[in-house]
């Protein structure tokens, strides 16, 4: 994990299911919000690309499940960017029991860049600044809100 930007959630019992698990449409919510961590500890914040008229819009995600994660787990979440195109980039996404170690979930999400327009939104490049940015992502960086 040492190379990634990682993230520690603590599950909560609204977020699992009849099963006793984490609901699946649940990860998506947590990716969302350990991107916006990763945004937070890479560049500032999220809202500094709103700022200046970008934003960036979901339009891929794979998850690949290995095992479950349970009411008051600690779960780690890892990101680090896999690729960066023209107007997309990528990021590989982990989730693991903080605990235990034990793999749960692979994912990757792919991002486009917009500009926002008066007509809407627009794909743009994305900026050389950002670019630079996420091919060092935030290394070694961990933000706790599990309370561990």
């Amino acid at each position: 994990m040492s190379n990634h930007f990682t993230y520690l959630l603590r599950v909560r019992y609204s977020e699992c299911d009849a099963q006793g698990v984490v609901f699946n449409a649940k990860y998506l919510e947590y990716i969302d919000v350990a991107n916006t961590e990763f945004f937070r500890a890479a560049m500032g914040s999220y809202q500094e690309l709103v700022e200046q008229g970008m934003e960036t819009q979901v339009v891929g995600v794979t998850m690949d499940w290995n095992a479950p994660a349970r009411f008051d787990d600690v779960v780690a979440i890892t990101l680090s960017t896999q690729r960066i195109g023209n107007t997309s980039f990528t990021l590989q996404v982990g989730f693991q029991n903080y605990e235990t170690g034990q793999h749960l979930l692979s994912s990757e999400i792919t991002y486009v860049m917009v500009g926002v327009t008066e007509e809407g939104f627009v794909k743009i490049p994305v900026p050389e600044d950002m670019r630079n940015t996420l091919k060092h992502g935030a290394a070694n960086v961990m933000v706790n809100h599990a309370g561990v």
